[in-house]
């Protein structure tokens, strides 16, 4: 019997992959909601969270699915991003910022607003949580990221605002933000390889990873899931590093 519903966004690969196979629930069903399949034992709902058509297509799979569902556990993690394109406004493809706006700033709203309308409208009865992966750049400011700082601001924002809206309607459901700080992952990889005049600040995530300062994925996966265990309001906005 499945007691535990997970969905993640982004579990193909880098933390979303290790937020899938350290995911500390009995008796757990993991969706990956990817482009690409997420790890072994996970199941795949594929989609493009950077294309807007996608995103009603993942509110009628979350209804459907919490409709009847009598587990103990339902969460929602959206860590679905991208720094692409790295550089300038005004000098970047306008194409590639468009998806990136939509992506690491629309696409987590209207995902988290469809989680809690799926939630209400489904009459689940059980433990209810929504983590948004936020970032050190949700406030400082990174030139080369515009998009991306702006897109992980406007996340931990919303979180605030919609916290308080949860806790005023008392609905028990958990509205989370959480930054991992530096994780090894292949967007690290990409921020090495960018040229320093489209990213002015590279040097110093040289220096992180050649002083081994970069978080294993797995390590920062399985403190994340701890902070479920905190009992943190609904509204909060945390680090992992403080």
């Amino acid at each position: 019997m499945v007691d535990t519903l997970v969905w993640i966004t982004g579990a193909s690969s880098g933390l979303g992959a290790a937020l899938a196979t350290t995911a500390p629930f009995d008796d757990a069903r993991v969706v990956s909601i990817s482009r690409s399949p997420g790890p072994d034992g996970t199941e795949h709902l594929p989609a493009d969270l950077a294309e807007p058509v996608a995103w009603s297509a993942v509110e009628t799979h979350l209804l459907a699915r919490l409709t009847g569902f009598d587990g103990g556990h339902a969460v929602f993690v959206h860590n679905a991003s991208t720094l692409d394109p790295i550089g300038f406004a005004g000098e970047v493809d306008s194409p590639a910022y468009r998806a990136n706006v939509l992506l690491n700033s629309a696409a987590g709203q209207v995902l988290g607003h469809a989680f809690l309308k799926a939630v209400a409208e489904s009459g689940f009865d059980g433990r209810a949580v929504l983590v948004m992966i936020s970032s050190g750049a949700a406030t400082s400011a990174y030139p080369g990221w515009s998009s991306y700082c702006a897109g992980k601001a406007a996340l931990d924002q919303w979180v605030r605002a919609v916290g308080e809206e949860q806790r005023s309607r008392d609905t028990g459901v958990t509205v989370l933000s959480i930054a991992p700080g530096v994780v090894a992952t292949a967007m690290q990889e990409q921020i090495r390889a960018t040229d320093e005049a489209d990213f002015p600040p590279v040097q110093r995530f040289h220096e992180l990873h050649d002083s081994g300062r970069l978080r294993d994925p797995e390590d920062a996966a399985r403190d994340l899931w701890a902070v479920l265990d905190r009992d943190l309001p609904s509204g909060s906005v945390t680090d992992l590093r403080s």
